[in-house]
């Protein structure tokens, strides 16, 4: 499996990138290391307190800024396949200078919000106009997957759905959550994934609390469990989906509940298709719990968008007018939540297409029932 994209597809969005920044009014933008630069050259290279950063004027060719000392492994990386100048210093010199150079104190400079304050802050007083975050530039390249990033997706999608499948292995009463995870993570390695980023075994009570990860609790036979799970798979794009577990058959208020969740999923994922805002498929989907008489039991956005990064733009929540638009990438995910007794979600990844969505997982939707032993 390929760990990136052909040199093409990264000089086609640098000549993007450098489209953008003049349409914005930037002179140049700045991309630090990170999911941006990762993006925009293929290069995982990482560093912090020694800049290394992609200069993209709005006029003029791409280069890179680097210490000499990480010079050899970053040319090993696709900045190497891209050919791209590169201004390399030596502790004691100026890097801040050599990212400006040619660009004029009175330059109109923008930076990548993954851009440190250790270096946003020198390079501001280099300069008589204070930096802004690239947003404009980076959000635009990045929210519209092209077929390749797609593909990557797909592969993702399938591979921590084959991850879900395999659950009856993992989950059963009597083990601890932490216990359960530790199994999950083999698995998502297993199941192709280069790691998990983030693995959620909420059972009982645990379930209630959207962000739990895992603990030491011993998981009960009349547990609800919460499944969320994820990681990239090369050339590093994520998975992300999350399903809910049971070990027979659910209380009435439990089963009632979750059917009103089925459905506001399946309501959200039906409103998807280009030209309606993001903040619509939230209303379609809380309306339905609201109409139930769950809507102060669905405490979170319905969704983010993925890709490089696990939480990514288009964020699905009340307010964000954005428009969809064909090759958007985002989860839809509500969930219900009583707090000290259970919670449940269901989550999906979407790709926005011609005429709707491309679901890119695909088990079962409902509570998913688990032998007991």
């Amino acid at each position: 499996m390929p760990t990136r994209f052909d040199s093409d597809v990264y000089a086609r969005r640098l000549a993007r990138a450098a489209d953008l920044t003049c349409e914005a009014g930037f002179d140049a933008v700045i991309v630090g290391t990170g999911p941006d630069f990762r993006y925009l050259t293929g290069s995982e290279a990482e560093t912090f307190e020694r800049l290394t950063a992609l200069v993209i004027p709005a006029r003029g060719p791409v280069r890179v800024v680097t210490a000499r000392l990480e010079l050899a492994s970053l040319r090993e990386s696709a900045i190497g396949d891209l050919d791209l100048p590169i201004s390399d210093w030596v502790d004691g010199q100026d890097p801040y200078a050599l990212a400006l150079d040619g660009l004029g104190p009175d330059a109109r400079i923008a930076v990548s919000d993954a851009l440190p304050a250790l270096h946003v802050v020198p390079l501001s007083t280099r300069t008589s106009v204070p930096p802004e975050l690239a947003t404009p530039v980076l959000r635009e390249l990045r929210m519209i997957k092209d077929e390749a990033e797609a593909a990557a997706l797909r592969r993702a999608g399938a591979a921590i759905d084959r991850v879900h499948a395999r659950m009856a292995e993992f989950l059963r009463p009597g083990r601890t959550e932490a216990a359960v995870a530790a199994d999950i993570d083999a698995a998502i390695r297993a199941e192709g994934h280069t790691h998990a980023e983030f693995i959620i075994v909420g059972s009982g009570p645990n379930g209630a609390d959207p962000h739990h990860e895992k603990s030491d609790r011993v998981i009960g036979a009349d547990d609800i469990v919460v499944i969320d799970i994820g990681g990239p798979v090369a050339p590093g794009y994520n998975s992300d989906s999350t399903r809910t577990y049971c070990f027979g058959a659910p209380r009435p208020d439990i089963a009632a509940a979750y059917d009103a969740l089925q459905r506001a999923q399946a309501a959200a994922v039906a409103a998807v298709r280009p030209g309606v805002t993001a903040q619509s498929i939230d209303a379609a989907a809380r309306d339905v719990l609201v109409e139930a008489g769950l809507g102060e039991q669905f405490i979170h956005r319905t969704g983010h968008g993925i890709g490089l990064s696990v939480h990514e733009e288009p964020y699905i929540v009340a307010g964000n007018d954005d428009v969809l638009r064909e090759g958007m990438a985002f989860s839809i995910e509500p969930g219900v939540y009583f707090s000290g007794d259970w919670g449940a979600r269901i989550e999906d990844i979407v790709v926005v297409t011609a005429d709707g969505c491309e679901p890119l997982n695909n088990r079962p939707h409902e509570l998913v029932v688990l032998p007991a032993e």
